[in-house]
C-alpha cells in the first residue's frame, strides 16, 4: 500500500522503495500505537481492481461498532478535499463535515486542505477543535 503512488497522492510521506524502508516507517509512525491501551492504526491491503465496491464504507462501519462498543466517546476522520471518494466514505459511515483546516504537509513540502468529520457515539454534542486551533481553518457550504 505504502509503495503504490496513486495510494500515496494524498498521504504525506513518499512511496516507499523497499522492505526495510516499510520497516523503518512502520516503526517510526504505528509501533508506538500498538503500546497504548486503547491505539488503533488500520490498513486495508487489497490490489487496486477492488476499489470502488464499498470494501473500505464497510470497514469504517465495522470500526465505528468497535468504538461503540469499548464506550469511546467519539471518531474524528480527515481527507483531502481533493480526494473525493474518502469524503463519500464518511458521510456514508454516518460522519458528519464539521469544517476544513489548511495544513502544510511534510516531508512533501506541500499546502493541503483537509476537511474534519466528525461522529459523536454518545449523543453529546461536541466538535473536536484541534485543528480548528492549530491551523488556518474555515466552513464550506453544502458539503
Amino acid at each position: 500500500m505504502f509503495s503504490d503512488k496513486e495510494v500515496n497522492l494524498y498521504l504525506p510521506w513518499f512511496p516507499l522503495k523497499n522492505l526495510d524502508e516499510a520497516k523503518s516507517f512502520y516503526q517510526e509512525r504505528y509501533a508506538s500505537i500498538y503500546q497504548k491501551e486503547q491505539g488503533y492504526a488500520y490498513a486495508i491491503c487489497l490490489k487496486k481492481e477492488y476499489w470502488h465496491q464499498g470494501i473500505v464504507s464497510e470497514a469504517v462501519k465495522s470500526i465505528i461498532q468497535q468504538a461503540q462498543k469499548e464506550g469511546l466517546n467519539y471518531l474524528t476522520a480527515t481527507h483531502d478535499i481533493k480526494n473525493i471518494h474518502s469524503g463519500h466514505v464518511m458521510k456514508k459511515a454516518g460522519m458528519h463535515y464539521c469544517y476544513s483546516y489548511k495544513e502544510h504537509w511534510m516531508p512533501k513540502n506541500i499546502p493541503v486542505i483537509f476537511r474534519m468529520y466528525q461522529i459523536n457515539l454518545d449523543g453529546k454534542k461536541r466538535i473536536y477543535q484541534k485543528y480548528w486551533n492549530q491551523y488556518e481553518h474555515f466552513i464550506e457550504e453544502n458539503i
